[in-house]
């Protein structure tokens, strides 16, 4: 039987404090990675204290690095200090993101630019600061959102950035294809984050109705998709979006 193995291998996760970030960083951590929690530094010691605590669970090979992932100076530090401490970089995770939703009529100008600026240009700009210093063979997931294809109410924002998401990543595994390197995006549909369970319970109970599997995901069940994908069993996957929604496509 073949198992995965990422001893040796250093992955960033951007957003890797809680949520998906953190479940990807968990599966990835228990299959032998070094792994990299970047947060969001909000000045106030929240995210950081989020962030340390989940390292601290992962024991001595989970650190974590505080980048504005709308910067490209910020993620020239993240990735030459990742390197300073673990000596190469394996895998790229583009989870970071937020949400502005209001419908299309009443969203503000800031409200659209700043879904935008994180969730789309932040995988751009980290995609592009790390890629250089990608090892050969490594490897790239974005997280995208069911959002992307079904474009739900009040997400005219997120649902546009996660769809540029998937846009990119199909030019980056095309660019990218020459030196090895995999770059696949997986998209979930409602995960019991606590994002997910901020959402009101009527309209919980209404989403679950599409869901044929007639549950929300669990987030390690996007952070053992995720490491399928930056192990050698999906070596000759590269540009898919694979979705995780429990079935819900209408």
């Amino acid at each position: 039987m073949r198992t995965i193995d990422l001893s040796g291998k250093t992955a960033i996760i951007t957003g890797g404090g809680q949520g998906i970030g953190l479940a990807v960083a968990t599966s990835l951590a228990h299959s032998g990675a070094n792994v990299v929690l970047n947060y969001f530094d909000d000045c106030q010691g929240v995210n950081k204290g989020i962030a340390d605590a989940a390292a601290g669970q992962l024991g001595a090979n989970a650190i974590t690095l505080a980048a504005d992932v709308r910067f490209p100076e910020h993620l020239k530090q993240l990735v030459a200090t990742t390197i300073e401490r673990f000596g190469s970089i394996d895998i790229l995770v583009n989870n970071a993101g937020i949400l502005r939703d209001r419908s299309f009529r009443k969203m503000s100008q800031g409200e659209w630019q700043d879904v935008i600026d994180t969730n789309l240009t932040g995988v751009f700009n980290t995609a592009q600061a790390v890629s250089e210093s990608l090892a050969d063979n490594g490897t790239i997931v974005n997280i995208a959102s069911l959002s992307a294809v079904t474009g739900f109410f009040g997400q005219a924002n997120y649902a546009s950035a996660k769809a540029g998401v998937i846009a990119l990543t199909k030019v980056l595994s095309k660019e990218l294809a020459r030196r090895n390197i995999r770059v696949n995006a997986v998209a979930p549909g409602v995960v019991n984050t606590e994002m997910g369970q901020s959402i009101p319970e009527e309209n919980r109970k209404a989403m679950m109705t599409n869901i044929p599997l007639g549950r929300f995901a669990e987030p390690n069940e996007i952070g053992d998709v995720v490491l399928f994908l930056c192990s050698e069993l999906a070596s000759y996957v590269t540009g898919q979006t694979i979705h995780v929604n429990g079935g819900w496509w209408g």
